[in-house]
């Protein structure tokens, strides 16, 4: 079986407490969650859990995300020791942003692809982070991981995700393909 993960993050901080955007190392990460389709689970590391997390990104055929390789990927190197981008991903935003020429948000792809959208926004996982509700701010990504994987999927099946233009469902033709299985890599240290 392909060891595929669908990965989403939250972070601590806001991009106007670090700088402004183009900071994301600086937000860093409150809670990451995960598909891992080998054991079919879904599973969430808070920060401090980050060294459990590691090796099951490392061994990864493929990470799959909306908006990975510019925002998760970003928020979460300082807490590895191994370059992330290495690991070949499916960045679903990228495949998105190639066919229509925008990004759009994973709220209106999912409500169009799935016919149901995101349970918050991130400024509200701030909030349960900062109030000490890991239990909330958990649900929250997670519910992120679920929509992401179900548009991926119907993605990897269609070739194509659709998505809500005001009151129109929109079609957009995306290329989604298996991953090829990588050799096994040696597991190493992560740094905290």
């Amino acid at each position: 079986m392909l060891k595929k993960i669908v990965l989403d993050l939250e972070t601590q901080k806001e991009f106007a407490e670090v700088g402004g955007r183009g900071k994301n190392h600086l937000l860093k990460v409150s809670v990451v969650g995960i598909y891992d389709y080998v054991q079919n689970k879904y599973l969430t590391f808070e920060e401090r859990e980050i060294p459990k997390l590691a090796p099951l990104l490392q061994a990864a055929d493929q990470i799959i995300g909306f908006n990975i390789k510019d925002f998760d990927y970003e928020v979460i190197q300082p807490y590895l020791d191994f370059d992330i981008h290495e690991i070949p991903h499916y960045d679903l935003l990228q495949e998105i942003n190639k066919s229509l020429g925008r990004r759009i948000s994973l709220n209106v792809v999912a409500q169009g692809t799935i016919g149901s959208g995101k349970s918050g926004d991130g400024k509200q996982a701030l909030v349960h982070f900062r109030n000490g509700r890991m239990d909330l701010l958990k649900k929250y990504c997670l519910d992120d991981v679920r929509i992401t994987r179900q548009v991926y999927e119907y993605a990897l099946k269609n070739q194509k995700v659709l998505y809500r233009d005001y009151f129109n469902i929109r079609e957009i033709a995306i290329t989604c393909q298996e991953p090829q299985a990588r050799a096994s890599v040696q597991h190493q240290a992560v740094l905290f």
